[in-house]
């Protein structure tokens, strides 16, 4: 199960291996909450919604329901995986501006818990743990 440290609430600063994983629109309009950060701070590109971009990874999230973000994260994770010198900081996606909750969210995430490159929100661990044990549970 998971045995590393969560993404920190706040992320200022990032080592030179870091990659900060952030809720995008398709458009690239990196305007506010995590994505304005990223643009600002971590290279982020404006224009550009999905992918890696300076020490950012761009996951889309603001169009449509939770079944449109899935392919994203599960691309993300594939990079991630085939990407392991590299440590990506998941934040909280969806779960600011577009308005999803933690426990909508963080499932897409279950094949990330075993990625030991992929470091998570506590939230997001949280809830994947709970729905593990209690479908175990049955």
């Amino acid at each position: 199960m998971y045995n590393r440290k969560f993404t920190p609430e706040r992320i200022g600063m990032l080592a030179e291996n870091e990659i900060f994983v952030f809720g995008s629109n398709l458009a690239g309009a990196h305007g506010g909450g995590a994505a304005r950060l990223a643009y600002e701070r971590f290279g982020a590109v404006w224009g550009e919604g999905v992918g890696l971009h300076g020490q950012t990874y761009a996951i889309p999230t603001m169009q449509g329901g939770v079944e449109t973000i899935k392919p994203y994260v599960d691309a993300f994770i594939c990079f991630a995986k085939e990407h392991a010198h590299l440590t990506f900081l998941v934040t909280r996606i969806g779960c600011g501006i577009a308005g999803f909750r933690d426990e909508e969210i963080a499932p897409l995430f279950t094949d990330a818990i075993e990625v030991e490159n992929i470091i998570l929100p506590k939230e997001f661990v949280a809830n994947i743990t709970y729905h593990s044990q209690n479908y175990q549970a049955l």
